[in-house]
Formats: structure tokens, sequence, C-alpha cells
């Protein structure tokens, strides 16, 4: 897998998972991908700084004043504003039905459970099943196993 940080064409930024960068080629070429902010389908790769990973450091060698006054939290880009805005609204306004997904949505598709919003977790082949049937469902931007930003 590998994270590329993206830009559209209204200058918003964002990150994105992709298998690989052939991955991330073929979707732009096929007009696939879409600001996470406003939904341009003009979309490249942002100039991204590589990830180094360090050791990590016991909490002992890190000096008391520093890690009081240090923020490792930087403010929110607009991106994660709007990432923030939307999953408060999706986790208010539906309910999770976590891995029972796939079989909750079709039973609201042929009327055999009440219509209501609902999120939950599928693999893509289900996910691909279910749009082959008619059953119009979306991938969240989000996974439900990371952080929810506060």
């Amino acid at each position: 897998m590998i994270k590329y940080t993206l830009k559209c064409a209204d200058g918003h930024q964002f990150e994105s998972w992709f298998q690989n960068s052939e991955a991330y080629e073929k979707l732009r070429l096929a007009g696939q991908l879409a600001c996470a902010v406003c939904g341009h389908l003009d979309v490249e790769k942002a100039i991204m700084a590589p990830r180094v990973n360090l050791p990590s450091k016991s909490k002992s060698e890190i000096s008391a004043p520093l890690a009081e006054s240090t923020s490792l939290q930087s403010p929110m880009s607009p991106a994660e504003e709007a990432m923030k805005q939307l999953r408060d609204h999706v986790e208010a306004t539906s309910e999770n039905v976590g891995d029972k997904f796939v079989d909750e949505v079709r039973a609201i598709h042929y009327g055999d459970a009440p219509e209501r919003s609902i999120f939950g977790e599928a693999q893509g082949r289900d996910a691909k099943a279910l749009w082959d049937e008619g059953i119009p469902v979306a991938p969240l931007p989000w996974s439900s196993n990371k952080t929810k930003v506060n």
C-alpha cells in the first residue's frame, strides 16, 4: 500500500491510500479520483515529504517542559475538517450495522427490513456484488478501526 497526498484544481489537499503506484495511475486515467473536499475530478499528486521512521523514545527521555509545551497535533486542514464533519453527520444520522452491512442493505433493498440510513463494513467483492445486483452502495473515506478525529 502507498499513501499519496493529492490536490485538486481548486487547491484542496487530502491523502489517499492506493494498492500501488500503478493503481493510482489507472484510477487517475479513468477519471475515478475526486477531491475529498469539493468533489472536483481534476486531481493530481501533490509534493510530499518522505516518511522517515525514527526509533521511538521512552517518556523518560523526553523532557517534561518540552513534552508539556509541544503540541503534536497541528490544526486541521480544510480537507480534514470537511472529513470530520462528514463522518460526524453520517454517524449521527445513520445506524452502524458493522459487519452485518451486506445482509442488512440487501434486506432493506428487497423490503425485508425497514428503510433507513445505515453504514458498516463490507469486503470489496461483497460491495461489488451488491452493486452488480443494482443495490447502490458507496465506500466511506474512513475505516471504523481507525481512531476518530475529535
